[in-house]
């Protein structure tokens, strides 16, 4: 592994590897298939990038990416590495030509394929006469039918595999996989070296913000954060399409992304996002699939996701690069009818439409857990903690807690003498003593639990019974309408032997919480962003944002100072070192004349 370690130095600018990274990476140049787990950000791509510069032949990257593969061509190129790639956004005779760089340029070491073109006989065996060493399924969880983004093409990689002369090496990586999912993979691609480095980052908050205007939040906040990039969550074109015109009015400098655009114009708007020419993007789960932006400070949602996997996959593009980072999701009860209208109109098996009945409700529960907000995801992705992170929402919330174990007991009870057999909307009308005519025909107004809470409105007991619901003292069964049911913990706390607590209000607007800013980040940010404009390349392909703040902090005089930050390689010392030597010394002299003069004045007052 020194040679890899070398590779890693001299070309990516780091000195050792992050967890996970260094054995996935034997396991490959040992000529064994393998599975990496590893969190957004986690560096899922170095993985097969040392070993596509050790391997003699070609590596080629299967990826639903399209929009990204550009962005990954260039960044590859900024280090120095010879690559490619083949999509539909291609020309047939540009597809010609690149064929023939395969075939010529034996410098070419990355091919980043799209997976359709798995079926395509031809480029196929123009890859198999070049020869493959590596072939990285990228977004491996696409593959499984019960992923939360199956791509069917994906299931074409074991017949092309069978069909070339020599079998190359297979790593499969993905960050968003629940264990069933993992299971599938490996069955799929007969992989049985699976490398989970679990999905926690420590440099994510969470939070959950309920009720309140959420159009005057969103504009707040990001208007306080009027120099960072950020993406902001909806469920549907229409509010994306909304909110893009609203951040306008306001003046700030937005894009707007969807699937109803034309692919021009998506194009467009997303290099004005990565190439920091606008702040904010408003968009649907369209985009990010391609979005390779390492600063992205936060993620809005401004409406609840239909799922877990889709959540964390997107809250996930903020902090790519390290830096502490926002995931905020803005809950409305509104969105789950939003969400369930969707799922209905859509033409998915009545197995599989229940089966993310069962998905938004976890997501229901998320928005309405009291708990750790990461704990509550990590365990979702079966990555068993019960470490709280001491970042999210309700880890920082300071709020007292109130007994809330005699409502509880109401609740619970009420859903027993209804036999569990019905919905919580049903139930919140018992408990608040409805005088709905169903209620009468079934004779729950008959009942001991009958108008038990009547002195709170039915919202306020729906979002009790979520609370419960997302505690574990309540599951709902799947399907279109879900019912109520107790569980071991209801039981305990029926008998007495366990008590409930809840916060006692509604949680205050996120603290900004946010450090000082060193005076000579932003002059090495405008400096960056000259040089990308100038090259038309983004910003974070010539230094990111950690690399530039530990310039910050290291103050590197020299070349040998400068390879010591995290980020710089052989390569872009050569290329950008200089100039940022230069604006760094300016800095360091320019602070040196100031605090001379200051002396001075000083002592001349004395």
């Amino acid at each position: 592994m020194d040679k890899a370690r070398k590779l890693l130095k001299n070309y990516f600018g780091y000195n050792s590897f992050r967890e996970g990274q260094e054995k996935l990476i034997q396991t490959v140049i040992h000529g064994e298939d393998a599975l990496g787990v590893m969190p957004t950000g986690g560096g899922k791509s170095v993985c097969y990038q040392i070993p596509a510069l050790r391997f003699s032949h070609l590596t080629v990257v299967i990826s639903p990416l399209i929009s990204l593969m550009k962005d990954q061509v260039d960044e590859m190129k900024a280090l120095g590495i010879e690559a490619t790639y083949i999509n539909s956004t291609l020309t047939m005779e540009e597809v010609q030509d690149r064929l023939q760089e395969i075939r010529s340029n034996h410098e070419l070491k990355l091919l980043y394929l799209a997976p359709e073109r798995l079926e395509n006989q031809f480029i196929v065996r123009t890859l198999d006469e070049r020869g493959i060493s590596l072939i990285a399924l990228d977004e491996a969880h696409c593959l499984s039918q019960w992923g939360h983004d199956f791509r069917p093409s994906y299931l074409h990689l074991p017949a092309m595999l069978s069909s070339l002369r020599s079998r190359p090496t297979l790593i499969a990586l993905t960050a968003t996989a629940t264990p069933a999912v993992q299971k599938e993979i490996c069955e799929t691609l007969n992989i049985e070296h699976v490398v989970n480095t679990g999905f926690f980052r420590d440099n994510l908050r969470f939070h959950v913000i309920k009720g309140g205007d959420r159009d005057r939040y969103t504009l707040d906040f990001i208007k306080k954060r009027k120099d960072e990039s950020g993406i902001i969550y909806t469920s549907t074109r229409k509010e994306a399409e909304r909110l893009y015109r609203l951040l306008h009015k306001e003046g700030i400098e937005a894009g707007v992304y969807h699937g109803g655009m034309g692919a021009t114009e998506r194009q467009w708007q997303q290099e004005k996002f990565v190439h920091d020419r606008i702040q904010v993007m408003t968009a649907t789960t369209a985009f990010g699939m391609g979005i390779n932006k390492a600063d992205v400070r936060y993620v809005i949602h401004y409406q609840l996701p239909k799922n877990m996997e889709t959540y964390y996959q997107e809250a996930g593009r903020a902090g790519r690069d390290g830096e502490l980072s926002d995931c905020i999701l803005l809950y409305h009860p509104q969105d789950i009818r939003t969400q369930q209208y969707i799922l209905d109109q859509s033409e998915l098996s009545e197995a599989r439409k229940t089966l993310e009945y069962d998905k938004l409700q976890k997501m229901i529960s998320y928005a309405h857990t009291e708990t750790c907000l990461a704990t509550y995801l990590l365990n979702y992705f079966g990555d068993a903690t019960t470490q709280p992170c001491g970042l999210c929402g309700p880890c920082t919330d300071t709020r007292e807690t109130v007994d809330v174990t005699t409502e509880t007991q109401m609740v619970l009870s009420c859903v027993k003498r209804m036999d569990e057999r019905f919905g919580k909307a049903m139930v919140a009308q018992v408990l608040a003593g409805s005088a709905n005519q169903r209620i009468k025909d079934l004779h729950f107004d008959e009942l001991s639990t009958y108008g038990l809470l009547k002195e709170k409105n039915q919202k306020t007991i729906t979002s009790f019974i979520d609370f419960l619901t997302a505690e574990g003292y309540l599951t709902l069964t799947g399907g279109t309408y879900p019912v109520l049911r107790l569980t071991e913990q209801a039981k305990a706390v029926l008998q007495g032997k366990k008590e409930v607590y809840r916060k006692e209000t509604f949680p205050k607007s996120l603290d900004e919480d946010k450090t000082e800013e060193h005076p000579l980040f932003p002059e090495l940010r405008a400096l960056r962003k000259e040089i990308a404009q100038s090259e038309n390349i983004a910003p974070y392909m010539v230094f990111s944002d950690r690399a530039l703040k530990e310039m910050c902090t290291l103050e590197p005089q020299t070349e040998e100072e400068m390879l010591e930050v995290k980020g710089v390689g052989e390569h872009k010392l050569q290329t950008y070192g200089s100039i940022f030597l230069e604006k760094i010394q300016d800095y360091i002299q320019s602070s040196a004349t100031y605090s001379d003069n200051k002396d001075s004045a000083s002592t001349y007052s004395q």
